[in-house]
């Protein structure tokens, strides 16, 4: 029981330690996810992340709670999960109330106005970071390379709704598994396996 508890808080504290930085969006949160989450804590390995992102903004909701509830599920079940959204949800709920309070004061104040404009210019790096980080991953082969580009095509230009896109791509994908399947290749690129230097994840810790 008391590893169990230990395990909880960790989570718990590890999204509430990441909650405050919620700046710009959930996308601009997820560097900050990968670093603990994968380099910090190895509840996760990078592949496996990606897919956690490409979920995560599938779904309705903000993709900073959902991806903190996937994360926490995987690593401890439902209770994992009710504790990383806590965590993730918790500084966001204070910080809003107390801007609530002094929106009004604040809001015509030239060097708040300031900052808000540099901190959206460094929120467009966070993101642009996230989709590299996430695109090394996600974009294995010529197929998936593809995809990526006619997405954005139809985002830009086709003015297309973003869930369109994503019905779209997953069923390309299914086509694309299918034709290979047809012609005898393997459908799918695996994980390698650890190797014997490589550290291997430990999802329960």
């Amino acid at each position: 029981m008391n590893e169990k508890w230990k395990r909880l808080s960790g989570i718990f504290l590890t999204f509430l330690k990441m909650g405050p930085l919620t700046f710009g969006g959930g996308y601009a949160l997820i560097p900050a996810i990968e670093k603990e989450v994968v380099d910090g804590k190895r509840w996760l390995r990078s592949e496996e992340i990606a897919d956690v992102f490409a979920v995560s903004g599938s779904v309705p909701g903000a993709v900073a709670v959902n991806s903190a509830t996937f994360i926490g599920y995987r690593i401890a079940g439902v209770p994992g999960a009710i504790a990383a959204l806590l965590g993730i949800v918790l500084p966001t709920f204070c910080v809003m109330a107390i801007l609530t309070v002094f929106y009004v004061q604040l809001k015509d104040n030239p060097k708040i106005e300031s900052a808000f404009t540099a901190i959206r210019a460094t929120v467009v790096a966070l993101i642009a970071y996230s989709a590299i980080k996430i695109g090394r991953t996600a974009i294995v082969d010529f197929a998936t390379g593809a995809l990526a580009v006619i997405a954005a095509l139809l985002l830009f230009f086709g003015h297309l709704h973003p869930l369109l896109v994503i019905v779209i791509g997953a069923a390309a994908g299914v086509a694309i598994v299918k034709i290979r399947e047809f012609r005898g290749r393997t459908p799918t690129e695996k994980t390698p396996k650890p190797q014997e230097n490589e550290p291997v994840y430990d999802y329960m810790i």
